[in-house]
């Protein structure tokens, strides 16, 4: 595969209450503060917000279907979470090939979610075998 400095690959999606429900049972974290609306209305956020790990599989999607592709091997992910998305609000993830190693078949890419105003939600970067 012939990758380019700046290569991008994004997808978008609604995580709605069923996502969250769904995530909340298959990965154990059922906190209030992604299911329970009277819970979040107490808390900074006001309403439920979505998981930021549940964001960020957005990301492994992304590496695994659009860029690098079919076969692509996460080595490595760092993830700053700076931003809630709450229930119901549409995102957008990206990846953006930051690095090529000629010696090895190795990319980095930055990744990133952003909500529907376009601002910076999840924020990293990714390291995949190709």
């Amino acid at each position: 595969m012939n990758l380019q400095l700046g290569q991008s690959a994004e997808i978008s999606k609604v995580f709605g209450p069923s996502e969250v429900a769904a995530f909340s049972e298959l990965s154990e974290d059922r906190n209030p503060i992604h299911l329970d609306s009277e819970f979040a209305a107490k808390t900074p956020f006001g309403k439920p917000i979505v998981h930021g790990i549940l964001l960020s599989s957005l990301l492994s999607g992304l590496l695994g279907q659009k860029l690098p592709g079919a076969g692509a091997v996460y080595l490595g992910q760092t993830l700053k979470f700076v931003r809630p998305v709450f229930v119901g609000d549409a995102v957008t993830a990206r990846v953006t090939v930051s690095q090529v190693r000629d010696d090895k078949p190795i990319v980095t890419l930055l990744t990133e979610v952003l909500n529907h105003n376009g601002e910076p939600c999840v924020q990293g970067e990714a390291v995949v075998k190709i």
